[in-house]
């Protein structure tokens, strides 16, 4: 009997940065993969943000080059609250991936975003 073991990897997109605006993560290549959790963790909001503040939202973004985006059509919200946490799923996405994120007006937030891929 003969067990599959299969290629896992995890990629660190944003550590600790600040959204505010229109924010676009570091592309990633990952052609080999089969599949792909995008994962986002609030670690604090803006002191400027308002309690009740609108939810982020973020895109996920595929390209056949690293550099002409196209939506792929899965997207998430991100609650405007610190320790939330959000993800997206993705599979069949050729060679490179991102997120395309919108922070709205008057809220910024402090985040973690990472990448599991599975081949």
């Amino acid at each position: 009997m003969s067990s599959l073991m299969r290629n896992a990897y995890t990629a660190v997109l944003a550590r600790g940065e600040w959204w505010e605006g229109a924010v676009q993560t570091e592309p990633y290549e990952a052609a080999w993969a089969g599949e792909a959790l995008f994962f986002v963790r609030v670690m604090q909001i803006g002191e400027d943000a308002h309690l009740g503040a609108a939810n982020a939202v973020a895109r996920v973004q595929i390209s056949p080059d690293g550099m002409h985006w196209v939506d792929e059509g899965a997207s998430m919200r991100i609650p405007a609250r610190a320790q939330a946490l959000a993800f997206a799923r993705v599979r069949e996405f050729g060679g490179w991936l991102r997120l395309a994120v919108e922070v709205p007006a008057g809220s910024r937030m402090q985040v973690v975003a990472t990448l599991a891929l599975k081949a």
